[in-house]
């Protein structure tokens, strides 16, 4: 258990009804035939997930989007523009996916992903692939194969090596399945990119019964306690005021900052690096040898929204 398999190993093991983690260009998610309840249920378990948590369905073409979920003419002007990509849409589902997989709501979330080899596993099955991150519930996501490895080698078949994600954080979730679009999770596809196509939209990014993944409240957990600062100013106050500053690490971005236990989200100041770059610092932090991360937010714009959004979630006991 826990190697790294070939697509035509790992496509095996799907068809057995087993799980396996499979790289898409967000995160590396934890795959299951979204049509086997058994299966579906070893991923809620291997997880930890509560089962009022939806999944994510993949599948590789508009075509194979239709033959799980009803299509308006709206949603599917959307998956013209952005798929695929990072990008998830909420649709009246049909029959064919079990109410296990979406929580017992009656709507599912979509994805065509982009990533060559999730692309590849997805064909060459002929599955419809429910993938939600390859990671213990509640932390933070995969973005190599050796991160769904640490942690959960030991209880999955193995996980296919696609490389790091080039995106880096989950999709963007826009729910398309009423008249009035809402976005349910910022993600890889920033709000601005959705608005030239939808116009105006609504977020509805929290709930207790969430429709899609990422609405809980606490999420994202590096294992170290976080707090949050607006600006770099005023994380650096902080850290110069703390009677023990070697044992605060800091998550930032911009100009240089010289101190022990620290990572550098961008440097360039760019928020799709930034966002490509988040989970590897909240991991490598969240290693070091500190009892707390400050952290610097990003400006509201871009990806920079959806890399605050996992911040807060992660600040959040």
């Amino acid at each position: 258990m826990g190697k790294v398999l070939s697509v035509t190993e790992a496509v095996n093991v799907l068809l057995k009804g087993q799980i396996v983690g499979l790289p898409t260009e967000t995160v590396y998610g934890l795959g299951a035939d979204a049509t086997n309840e058994a299966a579906i249920a070893e991923v809620f378990k291997a997880k930890n997930r509560p089962s009022f948590d939806p999944l994510i369905v993949h599948v590789p073409t508009l075509d194979a989007v239709k033959e799980i979920a009803e299509l308006s003419e709206a949603a599917e002007q959307l998956f013209l523009a952005f798929s695929p990509g990072p990008l998830t849409v909420v649709l009246p589902k049909k029959n064919t996916i079990p109410d296990l997989v979406t929580s017992g709501h009656n709507t599912v979330a979509v994805r065509i992903p982009a990533h060559p080899v999730m692309l590849e596993v997805l064909q060459s099955s002929g599955l419809y692939i429910a993938a939600p991150s390859a990671n213990p519930f509640g932390f933070a996501s995969p973005t190599t194969a050796q991160h769904v490895l640490d942690q959960l080698g030991s209880i999955i078949s193995g996980v296919v090596d696609g490389g790091p994600c080039s995106v880096g954080i989950e999709s963007t979730i826009v729910d398309m399945s009423s008249d009035a679009p809402k976005v349910l999770r910022l993600g890889g596809m920033a709000l601005e990119q959705l608005e030239r196509v939808l116009g105006g939209i609504t977020t509805e990014l929290s709930s207790s019964n969430p429709s899609a993944p990422g609405m809980l409240t606490s999420h994202y957990n590096p294992g170290t306690p976080l707090e949050l600062f607006d600006d770099r100013d005023a994380l650096l106050t902080a850290l110069k005021s703390n009677s023990n500053p070697n044992g605060i690490g800091i998550l930032y971005w911009g100009e240089t900052i010289a101190h022990g236990s620290s990572f550098n989200l961008s440097e360039l100041k760019s928020d799709s690096e930034a966002a490509c770059n988040l989970f590897k610092g909240l991991r490598l932090l969240g290693r070091a040898p500190v009892t707390n991360i400050y952290v610097h937010l990003l400006p509201e714009y871009g990806l920079g929204r959806a890399v605050n959004d996992r911040l807060q979630r992660a600040a959040n006991k």
